[in-house]
């Protein structure tokens, strides 16, 4: 036997001997999940389906503490999107009214409209996992319950896991704007999309967007506008002034000082007299 088999091998640090902001890089056996009590990495087994993405999974690197948070808090505060049923009450140990957000980035600003408004509970969905461990530790060290940090595809989690009317809003902030023409059928707002949505949302829900691309904005104007399930909260029909409750981000703050335009969008989900919307 060669001394290369019969040496010990080398100790692994833990967790805990990572510097904060340090990256993790570890080779790991093959099948080996990334994070053993964490996210997973193809929930819904979604890759099969011959859909359109809307979004593009990014292997940006994990630090140490985005990774401990993973493995420390996903069991707690963390929904891998399989397909299977939810019970909102359940997920967060109350009955208080559920907003979903779809793409959070790096957490920021959820986690500062989960602290000025801790009666709302946030179910955040991702699939960037450093955003996942950023917005886990975020709300650990703010104490905020009032989040769940959910990892897969949004569209699984309308359609196969939530009940009806189960939503009291939907928040889409800077959402790619797959800026070439080919590209536009990968857009979140689409019709088809907010049909869906809005079987989800109860009447009376808010749904709010922001983009600083104009031609996007256009766009989620012209269709918000056009579909039957959804009112402009502005008596002109146009893009409304940012809301108090959604923070000026880094990165938006950033595109503002460029001379980037950012507009919102407020809708109102309405109900229809004598028609059933489910």
């Amino acid at each position: 036997m060669s001394d290369s088999l019969s040496a010990p091998e080398p100790a692994r640090p833990a967790p805990g001997d990572h510097h904060r902001g340090e990256s993790v890089r570890r080779t790991r056996a093959k099948g080996e999940p990334r994070f053993p009590d964490g996210p997973r990495a193809d929930p819904a087994g979604s890759h099969f389906e011959r859909r359109i993405r809307s979004f593009q999974p990014r292997r940006s690197r994990v630090t140490a503490g985005q990774a401990e948070a993973l493995e420390r808090l996903w069991a707690k505060w963390g929904l891998d999107i399989d397909g299977h049923r939810v019970d909102l009450a359940e997920l967060f140990g109350n009955g208080n009214p559920v907003v979903l957000e779809i793409g959070f980035g790096m957490g920021e600003a959820t986690a500062q409209m989960a602290a000025a408004d801790t009666g709302t509970n946030i179910l955040a969905v991702d699939v960037h996992t450093p955003g996942q461990g950023n917005l886990l530790n975020l709300a650990d060290r703010g104490g905020l319950t009032n989040i769940r940090v959910g990892n897969g595809d949004a569209i699984i989690l309308l359609r196969e896991m939530l009940p009806p009317d189960s939503l009291a809003g939907l928040r889409v902030y800077f959402p790619d704007p797959w800026p070439k023409k080919r590209h536009h059928k990968r857009r979140l707002i689409q019709p088809e999309f907010l049909s869906l949505a809005a079987t989800r949302l109860r009447p009376g829900a808010l749904v709010h967007c922001a983009t600083d691309w104009e031609p996007y904005a256009e766009q989620m104007l012209e269709v918000l506008t056009a579909h039957p399930d959804f009112a402009n909260t502005r008596a002109d029909g146009g893009f409304a002034p940012r809301p108090g409750f959604r923070p000026l981000t880094r990165f938006e703050g950033q595109g503002l000082d460029k001379g980037h335009v950012v507009n919102d969008l407020l809708f109102r989900r309405v109900q229809h007299e004598g028609r059933r919307d489910h």
